[in-house]
């Protein structure tokens, strides 16, 4: 009997873990991705947060909105502001006194106040470098939706990839631009909003909210609370920048004269590769060319008078620069 009985506990066991969905875990187990508040990767916070609260209960509206925290408590370091509830379907909208761009591994991160890493309301995220169009993560939720989650909910954090709102607070869920990168009308070297909104849990079509899969999102709902949705905390900036890529690209050279009569100088402050065009006021490439050299000139006394564009190309990054031929 008692090998009966570790034999059914060891196939139970195995059962738990062959249930795990594909995703990191909870924060704290290995293999997560959690990235936690006091991390020295972060290199500024949220600045500014623009609040649209979306009802306690979207499926009775007499409830009213949220009422917990403001604008001020989505900016700023985590734990710290306090935190802004959503409500169903709010949305966040941040920005920063800088750019997010995308560089290896995560750029960012967005911070819940889960207490626990089992209670878990979720929120998409999407990013924009104009501030007009947003572009959402794929997010996915392999969350069994067959039963409604309640306010006794405990999810499993391996079921959810690019959802912000995995893991519990004081600990980010990471998200990297790279996942973007190509898409029109998006610049991942040149990020200034993040846009966190909460997503409606419930398993009624009606109400519910989907993911990049077609899949029903099932977390607590409803959360008929002053304290309702999705409780933004704060949005760290790992890859940041005061300046534009552009003018990162501009101040790794110096070009000079300019005006320029008969030899422009190019001068690299990084060794590397670099190709440059000359174009001239109609569009035509006049100059076309690339160099290894970290400090070279053109001769130019082919040019006519007249302005010209200099464009440079480094590692898919590049900076264009008005210039001006005298006689």
């Amino acid at each position: 009997m008692k090998h009966f009985l570790i034999i059914l506990f060891s196939l139970f066991t195995l059962s738990k873990l062959f249930a795990q969905g594909p995703y990191a875990p909870a924060a704290g187990n290995e293999g997560n991705t959690a990235i936690h508040k006091d991390s020295t990767v972060f290199e500024a916070w949220a600045t500014n947060c623009n609040l649209q609260r979306g009802w306690q209960h979207i499926a009775d509206t007499s409830l009213g909105k949220p009422t917990i925290g403001d604008s001020l408590s989505a900016t700023g370091f985590p734990m710290a502001n306090g935190l802004v509830s959503l409500g169903d379907g709010g949305i966040a909208t941040l920005t920063f006194n800088g750019y997010i761009y995308d560089d290896s591994g995560a750029d960012f991160a967005v911070f819940e106040n889960s207490f626990d890493g089992m209670f878990l309301e979720l929120a998409f995220v999407e990013v924009s470098s104009d501030g007009i169009n947003f572009f959402r993560f794929d997010a996915v939720s392999l969350t069994p939706n067959t039963v409604q989650l309640d306010n006794n909910a405990q999810m499993d954090a391996t079921y959810i990839y690019n959802l912000a709102g995995k893991y519990r607070a004081g600990y980010g869920t990471p998200f990297d631009l790279a996942e973007l990168d190509g898409i029109p009308g998006l610049d991942i070297s040149q990020i200034t909003y993040v846009r966190v909104i909460d997503v409606v849990g419930s398993i009624n079509p009606v109400f519910g909210t989907y993911d990049s899969q077609n899949n029903i999102i099932n977390d607590p709902y409803p959360t008929p609370f002053t304290q309702g949705g999705f409780d933004l905390d704060a949005v760290g900036v790992i890859h940041y920048s005061t300046t534009s890529i552009e003018e990162q690209m501009e101040n790794q050279f110096n070009i000079y004269p300019n005006p320029f009569n008969e030899v422009l100088t190019i001068q690299n402050n990084e060794n590397l590769p670099i190709s440059y065009q000359i174009i001239d006021v109609y569009g035509k490439t006049i100059v076309s060319d690339t160099t290894k050299t970290s400090n070279f000139k053109l001769q130019t006394s082919n040019l006519k008078s007249g302005v010209y564009f200099l464009t440079i190309t480094k590692n898919d990054k590049h900076f264009t620069k008005k210039l001006i031929k005298t006689n």
